[in-house]
């Protein structure tokens, strides 16, 4: 789709983009050329030039080069050409402001291996890690997890980064991730129920009282908030092509689950649950 997308160019809007595309021109070499469209000579020599620019920045693999360009709503344009090189990404903190709450855990899965980065033990590892990737997918990283990580590291992601949240909602998908999860028919087994808000009560436990089944089971719900991304993104991409019959873009496949490392413990989540009821504060953010 990538190389079909006309509105990261100078002057072209989604409207201009789809006049392009009704002129019967559908690539960026149709442009190259010598295709010409209806509109301007002006906006046709800008036209030609970014088509030339683009296909050099796909060629040099410049995924942040299109990501700048792009609006939120249409970074899913990026996944199809760039999705061998992903960091599928989810940190738990202390709680929302960067400014006085830490980092506990971040979970990364690259669609081959699941990397985990804990607090005390090796979070820093992450800066060096997530520095190799082209390409970042969150849900509502752009408004929270970049942004904490930027400011927590004191680093800059200069990845290109596609934020589920807004690729589904240009779809008229609305919701939290795990909202969005239950309307496909994904389950989460043993850490069903878990949310943010337990996320911390469960750090909590782990730093407080040294039970590692906490820190496990807080591991196992971060890494499903980052594996459970790729097919959301897959899913997320695969709508979006529907909405563009003309150009027979073919499906990306779904991908077999990870068998997640950890495993979350009920009898330490129903504990903790128990006793915060009992003190009449569980709630959550």
């Amino acid at each position: 789709m990538l190389e079909r997308t006309f509105c990261h160019l100078k002057g072209i809007g989604v409207t201009t983009e789809a006049k392009i595309w009704q002129s019967g021109v559908s690539h960026w070499n149709d442009i190259i050329g010598g295709t010409s469209v209806p509109v301007s000579a002006a906006k046709m020599s800008e036209l030609e030039r970014g088509c030339d620019e683009s296909m050099r920045k796909l060629n040099e693999s410049d995924a942040g080069w299109f990501a700048d360009r792009l609006p939120a709503s249409d970074q899913w344009r990026l996944y199809s050409h760039f999705r061998d090189n992903v960091a599928y990404i989810d940190i738990e903190t202390t709680g929302t402001d960067a400014h006085c709450c830490d980092i506990t855990t971040i979970a990364l899965w690259n669609g081959s291996e699941i990397k985990t980065y804990v607090q005390g033990k090796n979070l820093y590892d992450f800066e060096a890690e997530i520095a190799r990737y082209p390409l970042i997918v969150s849900f509502n990283g752009k408004c929270f997890d970049v942004p904490f990580i930027e400011k927590y590291f004191g680093i800059k992601v200069d990845a290109a980064h596609i934020d589920l949240r807004f690729v589904f909602r240009a779809l008229g998908i609305t919701g939290g991730l795990k909202g969005i999860e239950h309307y496909f028919g994904m389950d989460r087994g043993d850490a069903e129920g878990l949310d943010g808000y337990f996320a911390v009560l469960l750090w909590n436990e782990y730093e407080m009282h040294g039970d590692e089944r906490a820190l496990e089971t807080l591991l196992a719900y971060n890494v499903l908030d980052s594996v459970n991304l790729e097919n959301l993104m897959i899913r997320g991409y695969n709508m979006h092509i529907e909405r563009f019959p003309q150009h027979q873009l073919e499906p990306i496949a779904e991908k077999p689950e990870p068998v997640n490392p950890y495993r979350a413990h009920r009898a330490v989540v129903d504990a903790i649950r128990g006793k915060y009821m009992a003190a009449g504060s569980f709630r959550k953010f």
